[in-house]
């Protein structure tokens, strides 16, 4: 049994990822096929993507942010996700939540997506 630890105040406690799902690996493919139109980086190395929790049944709900709360494609981009993410062999079901919580930052970019960016 794994204990869960409390978030630091003001901070949110993100589930963690079910990275030993066999679908995780391509569901984190299909999420590096959709990009932020404002910024040539796909949304997972944005770092955009804070959860991906595939049931049992093989139920995949994504929790993501987005760069900005004013960001234009706000309305659109948990579909473009669920999208992405639903033709995959397996998938039962696919809910994506967009959440501001805790905010989304430039530290939370991979080391590829700040190259691609040229911050390193």
């Amino acid at each position: 049994m794994s204990e869960q630890t409390e978030p630091l105040e003001g901070t949110p406690l993100i589930a963690p990822s079910s990275t030993g799902h066999p679908l995780y690996d391509n569901v984190v493919e299909a999420c590096r096929t959709v990009y932020d139109p404002e910024i040539p980086v796909n949304i997972y190395d944005l770092g955009l993507i804070y959860t991906i929790d595939i049931s049992a049944e093989n139920e995949v709900k994504v929790v993501m942010t987005l760069t900005a709360p004013g960001c234009p494609v706000a309305g659109d981009m948990p579909g473009w996700v669920a999208e992405a993410i639903e033709p995959l062999d397996g998938v039962k079901q696919v809910d994506v939540d967009l959440t501001w919580e805790p905010q989304w930052g430039m530290d939370m970019m991979s080391d590829e997506a700040r190259l691609e960016l040229g911050f390193m």
